[in-house]
């Protein structure tokens, strides 16, 4: 899954001589937290509502209401904007610009082409969608979380068994962190399960492999079985 695939597009941007005052009403009425500034149509900054935050006048200012509201009017963007913001290309992966912004601990970054344009903005906000469309969330049906040995066919014994009760697979995800040596962990979502048939399904689970726990989204029914 690509950046350019699931960024944001039409990113409401600031230009380097737009006011303070101006910032601040358009990222409440937007409801957004982070505006590239631009200048002559080229990225080269950024504001976040840290930012404004930072540059608005606290509540125990000194300052009267007719000086705040010339202190809006007078500072520009480009005097409270980041420099040189981050960004990542359009062809990274969701998880490579993930990684970004957990090194850098901000919540977004504007998406750039081949050749520097600011095409897009990729937050926080837009991996988690990705992230709950990816497991398959929005079907509501029955998350299996198992540890299970790191050899070829050990996802299959346990997907058939799925199929077999007329499960339909919606997401496979698997993962080595943390488990022993020589395991994997796999989390399989399926929808279309029988719930009638749901506990006998569970049972021939744990016969065949290391069931750890079943979440049921539909019913908001959880069994945990052991790490």
């Amino acid at each position: 899954m690509l950046v350019k695939d699931w960024m944001s597009k039409g990113v409401i941007s600031l230009d380097v001589t737009d006011k303070l005052q101006y910032a601040i009403k358009l990222s409440m009425e937007s409801h957004i937290s982070i505006m590239p500034v631009l200048e002559n149509g080229k990225l080269v900054g950024i504001v976040t509502d840290r930012d404004l935050k930072r540059a608005s006048p606290s509540a125990a200012t000194s300052l009267d209401m007719q000086e705040i509201l010339y202190h809006l009017s007078r500072l520009e963007v480009g005097a409270i904007m980041s420099r040189y913001p981050i960004t990542v290309p359009a062809d990274y992966t969701l998880e490579e610009a993930a990684e970004v912004l957990l090194e850098k601990n901000i919540s977004g970054v504007p998406v750039v082409d081949d050749v520097a344009n600011m095409i897009g903005i990729i937050t926080k906000n837009d991996l988690f969608r990705a992230m709950i469309s990816l497991a398959g969330l929005s079907k509501r049906g029955v998350q299996f979380g198992f540890l299970l040995e790191d050899r070829p066919g050990s996802v299959k014994e346990v997907t058939d068994v799925i199929r077999h009760y007329d499960g339909r697979l919606a997401s496979i995800l698997s993962s080595y962190e943390k488990a022993p040596e020589g395991y994997r962990h796999v989390y399989v979502r399926a929808f279309n399960v029988d719930r009638e048939t749901l506990s006998q399904l569970l049972e021939e689970l744990k016969s065949r492999a290391k069931l750890l726990y079943m979440v049921d989204h539909r019913e908001n029914r959880r069994e945990i079985y052991g790490g």
